[in-house]
């Protein structure tokens, strides 16, 4: 099972996760954000107001909305380092 160690917004619906690895990750969660939980989520500003939960390894949002991390990070794709 992966963990997420870090998270950062890039834009519209794009997080840049970092996981346990140390790979790191970019998911647009647009076509993710759907259902009761997750529908709130659909204003921007309420989805950059993400947190990195500890205990679940994952990231999560105060309308009780998270991601399993094995989903993330199959579902991302890896950032290219340059240099």
């Amino acid at each position: 099972m992966h963990e997420v160690k870090d998270a950062q917004y890039i834009d519209g619906y794009v997080l840049e996760i970092e996981f346990e690895d140390g790979k790191r990750k970019k998911i647009d969660f647009k076509e993710h954000i759907y259902g009761e939980v997750f529908e709130p989520l659909k204003d921007v500003e309420r989805f950059k107001k993400f947190r990195i939960d500890k205990q679940l390894g994952t990231v999560v949002w105060d309308t009780g909305a998270d991601f399993c991390p094995d989903f993330l990070y199959s579902h991302a794709k890896e950032v290219r380092k340059v240099g």
